[in-house]
């Protein structure tokens, strides 16, 4: 795959409505070369299955979300077990990418919960590296740390990462979580140095937010998000991956998704793609 859309990737959260088989399918008509795939639609085909029907479109699978979770006091053994079984199924789809979310507060203790995710994280690494599938941290926005993720910003993620080979863990850039930081020039400079960009996942911040912030993702263009200057740091870094579009919308789910895919492809060549080759 060549020209404008060479790295752009439909994650399957954009298009919630759809089947793994319409997504691949519309993925590969849409002439985009890669595919980002949730859990839930793998399972729903099985993982062999899945992974025969993105080769057998010609796609590549950018990411697999997600593992992670791994921040509870009393599920250790399900959460690694979890985890384990989502190393496997990267594997099997071919991607090189575990999108991480590291888990929530589950006792008002901020620091333990983070300790356990550290610990854990080592744990998995050995494992991992096995069969060739990078973890890669997903920083979310402070909002959703009691519930979601104890890692806020790139920089804590890339110190939860240092102890290991930038080959076995990574971070992910993703705009609607990172780009309010204003550390951020620096720590995508960081991550692009030590070769642990994992993925650089692309929607926008809407104002005002839904009622939901979970579901306030919008499509480029639609919110407040500069794109081209945080897909210039990611140039500058280095990173020359997919761009994966992953958008939580009420509003875009209900939108016929061959419709939704259209607006994407407009909205990454206009606000995303010149400043990726710039």
């Amino acid at each position: 795959m060549s020209g404008q859309f060479a790295r752009l990737s439909l994650n399957t959260m954009t298009t919630k409505g759809w089947t793994l088989r319409e997504a691949v399918e519309a993925t590969a008509a849409a002439g985009l070369p890669a595919i980002g795939l949730w859990r839930d639609r793998v399972a729903e085909a099985g993982v062999d299955a899945a992974a025969k029907m993105v080769r057998d479109n010609g796609l590549r699978v950018s990411s697999l979300c997600r593992g992670g979770f791994l921040t509870g006091v009393d599920d250790e053994g399900a959460a690694l077990d979890d985890n384990r079984r989502a190393i496997d199924e990267a594997a099997t789809l071919g991607t090189p990418e575990l999108v991480i979310v590291a888990g929530g507060i589950p006792d008002r203790d901020l620091p333990g919960a983070r300790a356990r995710l550290a610990d854990r994280l080592a744990r998995l690494v050995p494992y991992a590296a096995e069969r060739d599938v990078r973890l890669a941290l997903e920083p979310l926005h402070p909002m959703f740390c009691a519930d979601r993720a104890v890692i806020s910003t790139l920089a804590q993620a890339l110190d939860l990462a240092a102890p290991h080979p930038a080959r076995s863990v990574g971070v992910v850039v993703d705009t609607f979580h990172i780009w309010w930081d204003p550390n951020l020039a620096e720590s995508v400079a960081a991550a692009g140095a030590a070769g642990r960009i994992s993925a650089f996942q692309i929607c926008d911040w809407l104002v005002p937010m839904t009622p939901d912030p979970l579901v306030s993702r919008g499509m480029m263009g639609d919110g407040v998000i500069d794109f081209g200057a945080i897909a210039a740091l990611v140039r500058d870094a280095g990173y020359t991956g997919d761009v994966e579009v992953e958008i939580f919308n009420e509003t875009v789910w209900a939108t016929e998704g061959s419709t939704v895919l259209e607006v994407m492809k407009q909205r990454y060549r206009d606000l995303v793609a010149p400043a990726l080759t710039g």
